[in-house]
């Protein structure tokens, strides 16, 4: 069992814990509140032909993964060519395309075997759904209705990474947020970023676009990790966590509530962080095999928390870089970038156990559905195995083609996005 939380903290776990989805909406990415975790009870573990509702083409190329929000299912795209961005809205009942905008672009720099043009994951709020084009010269932010109808844009500017953009907006509370964070130089000619604000996290109005607030950020490594909200004491938290540590920001305001700061090596965040009762879990890495794995245990200070390292993990290679954590009772799981699935005690960090799963490598995140874990790999099998303390593998099914991106899980359907096609598994 977890440590016993003081009283003053019992508002913070239940938060925590209310954001797994009760079979609703699936507005962001790794669905409510960045959790990746689903109470529905009607996912099929192991599927046929006839468990696959609809199978529907996706034009262009990207690894942005699908959202759901009021029976609609948007995800963003890129031309082959490069020569256009696209968010595409279908009918989450019938797969059917219901409306597709799209803006000019250009193809440049990124990193092929990771990345793609169109790697940022849309989010919704029920009424309107924001997404972040990465036109090739600025990273945009574009806001449309239901119908399709086009709202607002704001531009964050010039973006410089070695491997591309990729972040993903959240909305929260009427409020939108993006991270627009950037390589500090060119890796390759070690110029400086030209921009004189090449981190900057950014909160706007989500119905009008108007700058909230911003917060410049000192930049080292182009991050792509999303935030996410714990409300205690009345007060609203935005968790962010990049390079330099992990900093919680007051929602309304962006005064800065707290901060933790990585010790040893600065390295990249791409998963995003979880967090379970009273404990933070963070992640980070880098294409070298690095790691760097941090479970905090988030204390109180007036209305606002405080955070302190329980335990670290930081030379096991066996932790994931890109695919995110999920936490579950008194347990992590993990499933790390060469296809490992791991079990991890959450208040030690000590491995219960580890197995792999297939042959193919891994840069989806896995996600929990009614107690078990569904984790899509690169050469198109999703695994279903147990969370559980004793390891147990349920099923592995074949979609055929490649899975990049994290799956949505929402009202009785299972959407995942391979490289070519969008698939949705329901018993329905």
């Amino acid at each position: 069992m977890l440590p016993r939380l003081p009283a003053r903290l019992a508002i913070l776990s239940l938060v925590v814990l209310a954001s797994a989805s009760p079979a609703g909406d699936w507005p962001r990415f790794r669905g409510p509140n960045g959790s990746g975790v689903s109470d529905d009870k009607n996912i099929p573990v192991q599927w046929t032909p006839k468990d696959v509702a609809w199978k529907v083409p996706i034009p262009g190329l990207g690894n942005g993964s699908p959202i759901v929000s009021k029976g609609r299912v948007f995800v963003h795209t890129a031309a082959a060519d490069g020569g256009t961005r696209s968010l595409i809205c279908l009918d989450a009942a019938t797969g059917k395309t219901l409306w597709t905008k799209s803006v000019p672009a250009k193809k440049v720099h990124f990193n092929p075997s990771y990345n793609t043009l169109a790697s940022s994951t849309p989010a919704a709020d029920g009424e309107h759904v924001y997404v972040a084009f990465w036109t090739g010269n600025n990273v945009e932010l574009f806001a449309y209705d239901f119908e399709g109808t086009f709202l607002w844009k704001h531009d964050f500017g010039g973006f410089l990474s070695q491997h591309g953009a990729g972040a993903s907006p959240v909305v929260y509370d009427g409020k939108v947020l993006l991270l627009h964070d950037q390589d500090a130089e060119d890796m390759k000619t070690k110029k400086k970023n030209p921009s004189s604000r090449p981190s900057v996290l950014v909160c706007l109005d989500a119905a009008k676009g108007t700058v909230l607030w911003e917060k410049e950020r000192p930049a080292v490594r182009a991050c792509y990790s999303s935030p996410f909200v714990l409300e205690k004491g009345g007060k609203k938290e935005l968790i962010l966590t990049t390079t330099p540590g992990v900093v919680a920001y007051d929602l309304a305001t962006g005064a800065e509530l707290w901060h933790y700061d990585w010790s040893g090596n600065k390295l990249r965040t791409v998963a995003s962080s979880v967090a379970s009762g009273e404990m933070l879990f963070v992640a980070g890495g880098d294409g070298s095999g690095l790691r760097h794995f941090v479970a905090l245990r988030l204390g109180e200070k007036g209305n606002a928390s405080t955070a302190e390292k329980v335990w670290d993990n930081k030379r096991n290679k066996n932790m994931p870089y890109v695919p995110c954590v999920l936490a579950h009772n008194d347990h992590l799981y993990t499933v790390n970038d060469e296809g490992y699935v791991s079990c991890l005690e959450a208040r030690t960090g000590k491995e219960v156990w580890k197995e792999r799963l297939g042959s193919g490598q891994v840069s989806a995140s896995p996600v929990l559905i009614d107690g078990k874990i569904y984790a899509p790999d690169l050469v198109g099998k999703v695994h279903v195995v147990e969370a559980s303390p004793t390891y147990k593998k349920l099923a592995e099914n074949d979609l055929g083609e490649s899975v990049s991106a994290t799956p949505a899980v929402a009202d009785g359907r299972l959407i995942i996005r391979g490289r070519n096609h969008l698939f949705c598994v329901s018993r329905k």
